[in-house]
Order: structure tokens, then sequence, then C-alpha cells
């Protein structure tokens, strides 16, 4: 049986999301995402348009992470750079993701031919 969440239950990462708003206005606006699927997460997305990985060091930085915390994947598609990293703020847990693109000259050979 399923229960249905109610607004409530997406407390923390609201309140969280308020405290970082009001404690670093100034930070590059991230694309913030609230689920009911994970209902203690705020995730912080941040893509190339506003200079995807200078705004994850920003919020990185405010964050309080380890820069050893921080995991660096490049998507399948060898274009595609992913720095992620995770913490505690406010009483959610904060899923922070920063997108690049990855230059042409450091691809692997044959990878993203077109």
């Amino acid at each position: 049986m399923s229960t249905i969440l109610t607004l409530d239950a997406l407390s923390a990462p609201l309140r969280a999301l308020r405290l970082l708003a009001l404690d670093f206005p100034d930070l590059p606006a991230p694309v913030v995402d609230v689920s009911a699927i994970y209902p203690d997460r705020l995730s912080l997305s941040l893509h190339p348009s506003n200079g995807a990985f200078a705004a994850f060091e920003a919020w990185r930085t405010a964050l309080g992470i380890d820069p050893d915390a921080v995991d660096f994947n490049v998507q399948c598609d060898h274009r595609t750079g992913v720095l992620m990293a995770q913490t505690e703020y406010g009483g959610a847990d904060v899923e922070l993701t920063g997108y690049t693109e990855v230059p042409a000259g450091t691809r692997p050979s044959g990878a993203g031919a077109a």
C-alpha cells in the first residue's frame, strides 16, 4: 500500500533551500529539485550556461564539502563531465552536481565524432 506524502513531508529540503537562499544569496542560481520520491533530499545542479564547474566550486566551498569528497565522471557520450558531491545542510541531504562540456581535444579518440 502506498502512502501519499503531504507537503509537510518535504519540509527538510524546503527548509534547507530557504536557509541556503538566506545564507548564500550571491551564489549562482542552480536548478533545484525537491521530490516526494526522496523526501529528505535537496538536489542542486549547475549547467554550462551558469559556468558549471566554477559555480559548483563556489557551492562546494560554501557548503564545506571537502574536495576529496567530490566524484568526477564523464558521461558515456564522452562530451559531458560531471562533478558530484553530497552533504547535509539544514536537516536535508544535499546533492550537488555540476555539468560541463568536455573539450573535444580531451575526448577519447573516436568519441563524439559527429
